[in-house]
């Protein structure tokens, strides 16, 4: 019998946005099975037993409580602590197994039955088990359709009055799109239960001015939120002018939202009493909890534990609240009083503290937001939660994240990936240097934040350095359209402020035209005739316009040419208007509900500003345009093969070898140990991986006999780890042709390095381009792949590019072409005199992928380092391969069956 599996268990988000609580069932769940058998309908017995089955004797629920967790695997679902669903899966045959479901009646059609087929599988994968089969009756539709719709490879045959199923559980791009969009829909579901309730109750409202709980509720009441709000008071019969109650449980009608400002320690029985009145998700303001210590962080997992399990979603603790701005709705469960006006940009923001701020901000810069979460701690929803909600939402049109921290970076990056190819993500991301603060339910990352910066580029995020620069990139994306193309036209009444446009986009890597100048004496006819022009002009992808104060008095004439032009131009238009910041009011486009729409023209303080807004909006126009690649197909790949050399080495053991520092943030040692070089060539090479032989050597006439056993030219090189050095450095001789010259280098490098050089004697490859490869699994990120060229220069000045694994062939060339040195591998190389002797950049990507292919399959790879990799005319060569392995992770990021990111770090 195998022990209890713990990683197994998991909070999951039902279709309807709810929470439920999935785990394996044991011998104490004997009564709880009782309940919920005695629970289900006639017709729900019938159709699982094909019988009827009033009740369960002694003898069936030991049977089904009683399981092994190998042969025999049940998985249970609660709500409540109360057992909603079960299923299970009893093996008969070494891959194969019968698999069952039940669901309680009043839960069904919640999408428990999909979500419990996906860890039942998940489970039983682990297990060896290869394939399902279920006999369901004719008329049980609603399971026939569980079955069909779960995206595996599916075969059905009729026999005697009932249908047997037979279900593949290798997953499939088909199943896994499946599963990633109920995931969607579910999770897209339970925030919209938390920005779309019907009625607020803020427990903690008090009579006393400039409280946590006053503010919240006078917000809520002067933001005019269109359904009743409950203040909840022991003792007061009235809070703010409005009916109390002493306690959310006396409220006489429903609770959809509960905004929660009571002391820290008091929030565990507000959040049992709120499931008992069925609220659907809690908004927690309180401070106290994971950001004060162990003491608090403990309260904090109970509070994210208690509400789940009690089918609720958590916003914060030690958060601003949460804000949408819909009419129908005009919900601002905030701390603080400025909610700026309607408009197409989502908001989320980690920091409460910042928050109002923020707020504030983006009201004086005129521009509009649809929702604003402010998460504190994170402890339960996340942005992650968020970009799926903003997936669907036909009023949010640009996302905007203010992150400290990210629970799931995989996920994250997944979810913008797919967001960002309809609507614009911008990111700040704070604690790049310093980690995450205190408090928060996420660990630091395992990746420099150079690293998380290609992740995100290869997600489409626009990640910016600052707030201001978030605001001015949003203001460009929510009211004017994406660049075409990087040629820009300058035109103003200042020669001096036209030049710094030009500069500063040659530096953004934009290309100017050159700056026309309108002179200060410039009337609104001239900038007419200037932007008609420029918009004409099909050279012309983006206009910058600079006006500035004029000697004569100030007219609203220019920018009224400027709205005008917006107003049906399908370039953007930018400006430095007078100093102003964002969209004044002279500069918007109203539309028939009086809020500010497309075609208003953003303004900057300064130039430079526009500019590299412009930048940003370029950048992520062209990756929205580019192809995403496919996932080549790649011959010689023999992946039965490398899960038995895997299998074999870790039987084995490796020896402890630290592996290169810049992969993660931090070296592992002990956890992962280095295989034998055989290994890791045998292993390579069942992907396809050829690395070059070498023998190592211990004499110079033993360095003279591996030299004529390879064949001339050879190269003899130290490679030992701390001493190993790439091409051109002291630890090489290369290009040795004779006899002498190898007896020579041999003794040379013997005599200064000794024996813990570890010398070996490599056949040489013709002269290219060194790089890099790195790759293995991340904790925070899964499997990575990381690029650069292998020289000192790369080194000091950190020039590495990432990507997430499995590379798409377009990946991987974007992969490539990420580092600053890339230029080296597409022009001619030292000592090559045609284009034929061109490094071939094919070959070097075509081994990127499938070193991001090994490491996507095997978690157990926790790092191999491809070094070094020569690029030259014939191919893509591997000189030096190391792999470290260790015990493959319960769970991967962002991987197997759905599930909400765990309380425990």
């Amino acid at each position: 019998m195998q022990p209890y599996p713990n990683h197994w268990e998991a909070d999951v988000v039902l279709t309807d946005g709810g929470t439920a609580h999935i785990r394996p069932i044991t011998p104490d769940d004997g009564d709880l099975l009782r309940a919920f058998h005695a629970r289900l309908s006639p017709e729900t017995i019938y159709y699982r037993f094909f019988a009827p089955y009033p009740r369960l004797s002694d003898r069936d629920v030991k049977r089904f409580t009683h399981v092994d967790y190998d042969e025999r695997v049940g998985l249970i679902a609660t709500i409540s602590g109360v057992m909603v669903a079960v299923v299970r899966y009893d093996k008969i045959s070494e891959d194969e197994a019968e698999v069952a479901f039940l669901v309680e009646d009043a839960h069904q059609g919640r999408g428990l039955a999909s979500v419990l087929l996906e860890h039942i599988g998940a489970a039983a994968r682990e297990r060896g088990v290869r394939r399902f089969i279920a006999d369901v009756l004719p008329e049980n539709r609603r399971m026939i359709n569980v079955f069909r719709e779960a995206g595996y490879t599916a075969q059905q045959t009729f026999d005697e009055g009932v249908i047997r199923l037979t279900l593949d559980l290798e997953p499939t791009d088909h199943s896994e799109e499946v599963m990633r969009a109920r995931e969607q829909r579910a999770e897209s579901r339970s925030i919209a239960r938390l920005l779309f309730p019907e009625s607020v109750a803020v427990i903690g409202a008090s009579r006393t001015a400039h409280t946590v709980g006053q503010t919240a509720l006078r917000n809520l009441l002067a933001g005019d939120f269109q359904g009743p709000v409950y203040p909840v008071h022991p003792e007061a019969r009235a809070v703010a002018g409005v009916r109390a109650y002493p306690s959310v449980l006396d409220i006489p009608d429903p609770v959809d939202l509960a905004v929660v400002a009571v002391r820290a320690d008091m929030v565990a029985d507000v959040v049992r009493e709120c499931a008992r009145k069925g609220v659907h998700g809690l908004v927690v303001v309180t401070s106290g909890f994971g950001e004060v210590g162990p003491e608090g962080k403990a309260r904090q997992d109970e509070l994210v534990t208690t509400a789940r399990a009690e089918g609720m979603r958590v916003v914060g603790p030690n958060g601003l609240g949460i804000a949408n701005t819909d009419p129908a709705v005009s919900l601002n469960a905030t701390l603080s009083p400025y909610v700026p006006p309607r408009g197409p940009i989502g908001f989320f923001s980690q920091s409460g503290a910042l928050g109002r701020a923020i707020l504030q901000r983006v009201s004086e810069r005129g521009i509009g937001l649809s929702t604003f979460v402010s998460a504190g701690n994170r402890a339960d929803v996340s942005g992650n939660d968020l970009i799926q909600y903003w997936q669907e939402d036909p009023a949010t049109e640009v996302v905007l994240q203010y992150l400290e921290s990210l629970g799931n970076p995989r996920k994250f990056t997944r979810l913008a990936r797919r967001l960002a190819q309809h609507k614009p993500v911008v990111a700040v991301r704070s604690g790049g240097s310093s980690g995450v603060p205190t408090g928060h339910a996420a660990g630091a990352l395992s990746l420099p934040d150079y690293a998380v910066t290609s992740l995100f580029e290869q997600a489409g995020v626009v990640r910016v350095d600052d707030i201001t620069q978030m605001f001015d990139v949003a203001q460009l994306f929510a009211y004017q359209p994406l660049p075409a193309g990087p040629r820009v036209a300058v035109l103003g009444n200042s020669d001096s402020l036209g030049l710094l446009v030009k500069d500063a986009c040659v530096r953004e890597g934009l290309k100017p035209h050159d700056p026309v100048d309108l002179g200060p004496k410039a009337t609104a006819a001239d900038f007419d005739q200037a932007l008609s022009k420029a918009l004409a002009d099909d050279a012309v992808h983006a206009v910058i316009v600079v006006f500035i104060p004029a000697l004569t008095p100030i007219s609203d004439d220019v920018a009224a040419v400027m709205r005008s032009k917006a107003a049906t131009s399908d370039k953007p238009i930018l400006t430095t208007y007078l100093g102003h910041q964002g969209l004044p009011e002279e500069l918007r486009q109203v539309n028939e509900k009086g809020e500010t729409a497309r075609g208003s023209v953003p303004s900057y303080l300064a130039p430079e500003d526009a500019v590299r807004a412009l930048a940003h909006a370029t950048r992520y126009a062209v990756w929205r345009e580019r192809d995403p690649g496919r996932h080549p197909e790649l011959a010689d790949v023999d992946g039965a093969r490398a899960r038995a050399v895997i299998d074999r080495a870790l039987e084995r053991g490796g020896a402890e070898e630290a592996r290169p520092v810049w992969f993660t943030s931090e070296p592992v040692h002990g956890e992962e140990s280095a295989v034998p070089p055989e290994t890791a060539r045998e292993l390579l090479s069942c992907y396809g991986i050829d690395v070059w032989p070498d023998v190592p050597v211990f004499d110079a006439d033993g360095a003279v006999a591996a030299a004529e056993g390879l064949g001339y030219p050879v190269v003899v090189k130290a490679n030992a780890p701390d001493l190993r050095l790439r091409a051109g450095g002291t630890g090489i001789r290369a290009d040795l042709r004779t006899p002498d010259d190898v007896r020579g280098a041999f003794t040379a490098l013997h005599g200064r390095l000794g024996d813990e050089a570890m010398l070996v004697v490599q056949r040489m490859v013709v002269p290219g381009v060194p790089t890099v490869i790195r790759a293995g699994d991340n904790p925070s990120f899964g499997a990575v792949v990381g690029f650069g060229l292998a020289d000192v220069t790369a080194e000091l000045l950190d020039d590495r590019a990432f990507r997430l694994a499995p590379l798409t062939h377009a990946d991987a060339g974007d992969l490539v072409h990420a580092v600053r040195a890339a230029p080296l591998l597409f022009g001619l190389p030292a000592g090559a005199t045609t284009l034929a002797e061109q490094p071939n950049v094919e070959a070097l990507e075509e081994l990127l992928v499938r070193v991001s292919r090994l490491a996507d399959a095997f978690p157990e790879i926790g790092h191999m380092d491809l070094d070094p990799v020569t690029v030259n005319a014939e191919g893509a060569h591997v000189l030096g391969a190391r792999v470290w392995l260790r015990e493959a992770p319960d769970i991967r990021p962002d991987s197997g069956p759905r599930r909400l990111r765990g309380v425990a770090f």
